[in-house]
């Protein structure tokens, strides 16, 4: 059996610095790598956004009945057989705003996403990303006017024409999306410095 004589300590070590050198990423790239997965999930979460102000004002289950299979949304009464064509309470101006505000909250909200992927790759470091916080701080006023207003309104069951109703899924949705976008936007306003 033969010793294998590694050599001298201070050279090994002279010799691995520059391969140690190469290998640990640098503060900068760690940061860049940080903001990097960031952006990503701040990116995803706005996604996330879109889809369900997409979801909650299409589906018409805002409110739900306790004592029959029935829901009721910003555009139609439903049952198990089906939607029914208008709402009972369908020319009530209440109404026509929660619908105005949602479909501005989607318009706002696409149009941030937009904007963001745009600003992301034109725009210089310090005026990334305030146009497109700005505009999905548009959107979560829009969430807030329409969401609060339905909820004054239609959430209560003595207004609703349901003697017991608890809330759809749409509703959960659209406050969801109201946290979401409001978190979001301020993400983007912050970002811009970065």
């Amino acid at each position: 059996m033969s010793l294998i004589k590694f050599g001298n300590p201070r050279v090994q070590k002279d010799q691995m610095t520059p391969l140690l050198k190469h290998q640990l990423p640098s503060p900068s790239s760690q940061r860049k790598a940080k903001m990097l997965v960031l952006l990503a999930s701040i990116f995803v979460v706005h996604i996330a956004t879109v889809i369900m102000l997409f979801v909650s004002t299409i589906a018409n289950v805002w409110v739900v009945s306790d004592l029959r299979a029935e829901s009721v949304g910003l555009w139609k009464n439903c049952t198990i057989g089906g939607c029914g064509d208008s709402l009972s309470y369908a020319g009530e101006d209440a109404l026509k705003a929660v619908q105005a505000f949602m479909i501005l909250s989607i318009i706002f909200s696409v149009i941030s996403l937009v904007v963001f992927v745009f600003q992301l790759f034109t725009m210089e470091k310090g005026n990334r990303f305030f146009l497109s916080g700005a505009t999905l701080l548009v959107c979560w006023l829009c969430v807030m006017v329409g969401a609060s207003i339905y909820t004054h309104h239609y959430a209560n069951s003595s207004k609703n024409g349901y003697e017991k109703s608890h809330h759809g899924y749409s509703f959960i949705l659209t406050w969801i999306c109201f946290c979401f976008s409001f978190i979001v936007g301020i993400l983007y306003l912050v970002l811009r410095k970065k």
